[in-house]
């Protein structure tokens, strides 16, 4: 008898562990299936304002804060944008002096909460730019999908998609650019997006799915004038690009693709999340099963996306060795792999979905560079 309440007992204890492994692991599959678009990834650390002066910010002392370039600072109801660091300023050791170059909107106050984010400009293209736009409507196949076009004279429209993390403000960043090479340009919101309809069961698929909104983008700027799309996708919204360029039943218009920070292993991307909110490393395969239990498998659906050989356009990948989100490695592969179709821009010291804020004149230059015989 007694050996067999040892037994039940140890069963007790094993099921107990699992349930308790399996609710882990779903809500560590939370910081991908959940993220919400404009709030911080787990990778971006929380960082203190420990003081402000004329065109000029001291915060805590990170690897996040001494990232080159020009980002948005965001907190609750507050947006700023940081130029570089200011070597040269008085700081203590645990901080570090950066040019303020101005609040968009809230204020920054000792002891505030913010993060470093791509997201320099807030609003819309006329807004935040002076660009004359309109706001459109894409027609998806679960709803209405907000979208911003900016006109241009060119039959070549460049259709501009977000990743984790950001919004439809994201593309902002280029979209000045793009203006004066007078390329129309229509930034989407998708599935999941503030004003979209939601995903039928509220997750993200990291792409694998949301591309179909990315497919009716396409479908509307044919129907209003564009002959050929170059589609320019950040993190998920690369995987968007890969999957509409290999997949979309009018995939024969796409003419180029850019792919910023692009997601090219799903479960690599979730692991990396999930052990941002420090979940053990033996744990992190039950994030995996339980995004896959939750969402379907996902694995061979990328592997194809990113197949070199279902490559039929001219593509520029820009990419960093820093992103903790997304393997540079995989994107280095694929870049190795198809020399006559792919070109590789390497950004050093770049956070995921940020190579155009570590240096933007650069960014812009691959970019013309890229558009150029596509125009």
């Amino acid at each position: 008898m007694r050996t067999v309440k040892v037994v039940a007992a140890g069963v007790a204890a094993a099921l107990v562990g699992a349930v308790a492994g399996v609710l882990a692991g779903r809500r560590a599959s939370n910081a991908a299936l959940k993220a919400p678009p404009g709030r911080p990834l787990p990778t971006q650390p929380r960082l203190t304002v420990h003081g402000t002066g004329p065109g000029r910010i001291t915060l805590t002392r990170d690897l996040a804060s001494l990232h080159p370039g020009t980002y948005g600072l965001a907190g609750n109801g507050t947006h700023a944008v940081v130029g570089p660091v200011l070597e040269s300023a008085a700081h203590s050791a645990d901080t570090v002096v950066r040019r303020l170059e101005r609040v968009t909107h809230g204020s920054l106050r000792s002891g505030d909460k913010v993060w470093l984010t791509p997201n320099v400009h807030v609003g819309d293209p006329g807004a935040a730019l002076g660009l004359d736009h309109a706001d459109v409507d894409v027609p998806g196949e679960l709803g209405r999908l907000p979208a911003w076009f900016v006109p241009g004279e060119r039959d070549t429209w460049v259709i501009l998609v977000h990743g984790l993390g950001t919004t439809r403000e994201l593309p902002l960043n280029v979209m000045e650019f793009l203006h004066h090479r007078r390329l129309p340009q229509l930034a989407l919101a998708y599935r999941g997006d503030l004003g979209a309809p939601p995903s039928p069961d509220g997750l993200s698929h990291l792409g694998t799915t949301e591309w179909r909104d990315l497919d009716a983008a396409i479908r509307y700027a044919l129907r209003y004038g564009a002959r050929r799309v170059v589609l320019h996708g950040w993190s998920t919204g690369a995987t968007m690009a890969l999957r509409a360029a290999a997949h979309s039943p009018v995939r024969e218009h796409v003419a180029g693709l850019v792919l910023d920070s692009p997601v090219l292993s799903w479960e690599g991307t979730l692991r990396s999340l999930a052990a941002a909110r420090h979940m053990p490393g033996p744990m992190l395969p039950l994030a995996v099963r339980a995004a896959q239990g939750r969402t379907g498998p996902h694995a061979d659906v990328l592997a194809e996306a990113a197949d070199p050989q279902r490559l039929t356009v001219p593509t520029l990948i820009i990419h960093g060795p820093d992103d903790a989100v997304a393997s540079f490695d995989l994107s280095r592969r694929l870049a190795d792999s198809r020399p006559d179709r792919i070109a590789l821009h390497t950004v050093p010291n770049a956070p995921h979905g940020a190579m155009w804020n570590a240096d933007p004149a650069e960014y812009e230059e691959r970019l013309r560079r890229f558009l150029t015989p596509l125009m």
